[in-house]
C-alpha cells in the first residue's frame, strides 16, 4: 500500500528515465531486448518531440536521472544536440549506453564529453574477444570495447559497465569483475536476462545459480574498487538483508581504497518496472521498463508524469498487496517485489513470482509442497580475488 510519509517512494516521481533515442543498431546481440534493426524507425520521435520529452522530465519537482539509450544512441544524428539540451538548457543529468561499433571514435567521446555527459556505459559481456564477440554477434566488439574505453579514460568521462548475466558468460563473472576494476569503472551494472526480444528462456541461469551470484556479489561488493548494481534481479537486496551483521562485517574488513566518484549518485531504494523506472520507446510509448513491453500510453497523447503515476499497470505494479504466490506471501516483498518483467515473460502475468528466485517464504511452505532449498556451497563462479 502507498506510504506517503515515505519520502522516497517512487508513486508520484520517477527515480530513472530511460529514452530509446532510436532502434537502429549496427550488432547483432543474442539477448537484444530490442530486437533493434540497421535502420532508424521512420516514426521514432522526432528532434522537437524529443524536445519536448526531456522538457517534461526536467519539469518533474524530483528530477529523474536520463539515460539515452537504444538500439544505438550514435545511431541518431541530433544526439549531441538532445543531449546538450538536456544538460545545459534544462539540467538534467545524463548519461548514455551507445554500441561499441566504428562510431565510437575520439571525436563522439569528445562531443560527449563537451555535451557534459555524466556517464557514459559500455556493455562487456565477457572477459574475452572469445566469449563477448559470441554474445555480441559482431566478430571485433570486443576489442571496439576496449578501444571506447581507452577514449573515456583520455577524457575522464566516469565509466559505467554493463554485463548482462546468462548462460554464456557464468563462470566468466569472476574475470570481468577483475576487468571491471582494471578499467577504473565507477559502476558495474549487472542486468538478469529476462526471456523478451531475442533474449531465450534456454539462456537464462537457474534460480539455484541466481542464488550463487546474488551471495556472490554480496560478498564482493565491499572488496571491489567500484559500486555493484543488479538489473531484473531485485532479490539481491534480499540476499543482502539475509546476509546481515555478516555483510557489515565484510564492509569493515574491506580494503581501504578511494572508489572513483559516481556523479548520478544511487537510489535510496531498490528501483523496480515501473516503480521508480519508466521507459519511452523510439516511438514515445511508455513501458514500466525496455524488459515488460505492456505500453502504457505515448508521449505524443499524454505527459510522461501523467502516464507513469496513473495508468493502470504502473498503478498496480507499485501495489506490492497485489503480488501473486510466493512473491505475494513474501517477507520482502516490499524490499524485493520480484522482477515484474520475468514473471510476464515467463507467465504472462506480471503479477506472478519471479521464476528465477529460489528463496520460500516460511508462510507459503506450510500450503503448498515446495522442495527443499538445494546447497549452494558448489559455486560455479569463478572467484573474484
Amino acid at each position: 500500500m502507498r506510504n506517503e510519509s515515505t519520502p522516497d517512494h517512487y508513486h508520484d516521481y520517477p527515480f530513472i528515465v530511460i529514452w530509446e533515442v532510436t532502434r537502429a543498431c549496427a550488432l547483432k546481440c543474442l539477448h537484444c531486448r530490442a530486437e533493434a534493426q540497421y535502420r532508424a524507425d521512420p516514426g521514432q520521435l522526432s528532434y522537437e518531440e524529443a524536445l519536448a520529452l526531456i522538457d517534461q522530465a526536467a519539469a518533474m519537482e524530483r528530477r529523474p536521472l536520463f539515460v539515452l539509450t537504444g538500439g544505438d544512441p550514435l545511431m541518431r544524428s541530433d544526439l549531441f544536440k538532445l543531449a546538450e539540451y538536456a544538460i545545459r538548457d534544462k539540467g538534467l543529468s545524463v548519461s548514455m549506453t551507445p554500441s561499441a561499433t566504428p562510431r565510437v571514435t575520439r571525436e563522439t567521446v569528445r562531443q560527449a564529453n563537451e555535451a557534459g555527459l555524466s556517464r557514459w556505459a559500455f556493455s562487456l559481456d565477457g572477459s574475452s574477444a572469445q566469449i563477448h564477440d559470441y554474445f555480441r554477434g559482431t566478430p571485433g566488439s570486443y576489442d571496439m570495447t576496449m578501444q571506447g574505453i581507452s577514449y573515456l579514460q583520455e577524457h575522464g568521462i566516469p565509466i559505467q559497465i554493463n554485463t548482462t548475466v546468462s548462460n554464456y558468460n557464468l563462470t566468466d563473472l569472476g574475470d570481468i569483475a577483475r576487468q571491471v576494476g582494471r578499467i577504473g569503472a565507477v559502476l558495474w551494472s549487472l542486468f538478469f536476462l529476462v526471456p523478451t526480444g531475442r533474449g531465450m528462456q534456454s539462456d537464462m541461469i537457474t534460480p539455484v545459480q541466481h542464488e550463487e551470484v546474488m551471495q556472490w556479489l554480496v560478498e564482493l561488493a565491499p572488496r571491489m574498487p567500484f559500486g555493484i548494481k543488479t538489473t531484473e534481479a531485485p532479490h539481491y537486496r534480499r540476499v543482502a538483508a539475509q546476509a546481515g551483521p555478516l555483510h557489515a562485517r565484510r564492509e569493515q574488513r574491506a580494503p581501504s581504497f578511494v572508489r572513483p566518484v559516481d556523479v548520478l549518485g544511487r537510489a535510496p531504494r531498490g528501483v523496480g518496472d515501473g516503480d521508480g523506472f519508466v521507459f519511452i520507446s523510439h516511438t514515445g510509448e511508455v513501458y514500466p521498463s525496455g524488459f515488460l513491453p505492456i505500453s502504457c500510453g505515448n508521449v505524443k497523447e499524454a505527459p510522461l508524469l501523467e502516464i507513469y503515476r496513473n495508468a493502470p499497470v504502473m498503478r498496480e505494479l507499485r501495489d506490492k498487496s497485489l503480488l501473486k504466490g510466493r512473491c505475494g506471501v513474501c517477507e520482502y516483498k516490499e524490499l524485493c517485489g520480484g522482477s515484474r518483467a520475468r514473471a510476464y515473460a515467463v507467465t504472462g502475468d506480471y503479477l506472478e513470482s519471479d521464476p528465477a528466485c529460489m528463496y520460500v517464504p516460511a508462510s507459503y511452505a506450510p500450503m503448498h509442497s515446495v522442495p527443499p532449498r538445494p546447497d549452494l556451497a558448489g559455486q560455479s563462479i569463478q572467484r573474484s580475488r
